[in-house]
């Protein structure tokens, strides 16, 4: 069922995949106005063992495709339901956006213009560019630590991102065939991992700056987990340096001419 007035951008078909985990409360209002922005031919939930009503709440609303996990996977594990089951609906650009609204939708008009038009492949939701990562409530030592990484894993995979752990993405479809994802962690470090493997790949990044909110309802890792996060981060782009210097095999980053290429400088 399309949910767009025209269907279609530039004959391609629009997917919206949300990993969804306690997002009842919010689930509305981000789905209302990702319906607003009639750039949308579907939108895919993957709910991931919640335990509040979002699946009840999604099943309610016009025009979403539903999927239960009943057993809890991971941000990852569901991340990589979401992208598999876009690519099986025949999507052609997929927009990744949490449902608990931290994001606003408003931007995917933009992104699907930068992919349908071929300037580039993948577009990140930035909150660092326009400054709006604490004037939406970041919280202070994840400002600071969110400004470390991007700085180490810029030098080690030899980039010029503003951020790489926003939760609002796009993909060309080209993209998430060309990946091996399953290869990747089923725990909050896939988004990394999934960045890097897309520059080892050669694929250029976009970013437009994006407002985002935090508060209760918002998603969120604990410190003990943010911790892991980050040396997570740290050892994806150390692996990827190795690799590209031919010192370390590495499934996520497999040599040239195994589905591999060098990395071009992202946009």
């Amino acid at each position: 069922m399309f949910l767009s007035e025209n269907s279609m951008y530039r004959d391609k078909k629009v997917v919206v995949v949300m990993p969804a985990y306690n997002a009842a409360r919010t689930l509305r209002q981000t789905y209302a106005e990702v319906r607003e922005q009639q750039a949308v031919d579907s939108i895919i939930l993957v709910d991931d063992g919640s335990r509040d009503e979002t699946a009840s709440v999604a099943r309610s609303l016009e025009g979403v495709e539903v999927h239960v996990h009943e057993v809890n996977k991971g941000y990852g594990g569901n991340q990589k339901t979401c992208y598999r089951l876009a690519l099986e609906a025949g999507a052609d650009i997929i927009i990744m956006i949490h449902p608990d609204y931290q994001y606003t939708p408003k931007l995917i008009p933009a992104m699907v213009s930068i992919i349908g038009n071929g300037l580039h492949p993948c577009v990140l939701g930035s909150r660092i560019l326009g400054g709006y990562a604490l004037r939406g409530g970041m919280p202070l030592w994840k400002y600071v630590s969110n400004r470390f990484l991007t700085l180490a894993e810029n030098i080690l995979l030899g980039a010029k991102l503003s951020e790489y752990h926003t939760g609002y993405r796009a993909f060309s479809r080209d993209i998430l065939e060309k990946l091996h994802l399953a290869d990747n962690s089923d725990d909050f470090v896939f988004d990394n991992q999934m960045l890097a493997q897309i520059l080892w790949h050669g694929f250029t990044i976009a970013e437009v700056s994006c407002p985002t909110k935090y508060f209760p309802e918002a998603s969120s890792i604990n410190l003990r987990r943010s911790i892991r996060y980050g040396l997570g981060c740290l050892g994806t782009g150390l692996r990827f340096r190795l690799a590209r210097l031919g010192l370390l095999g590495c499934r996520l980053f497999p040599p040239v001419g195994q589905g591999g290429a060098p990395a071009s400088k992202p946009a």
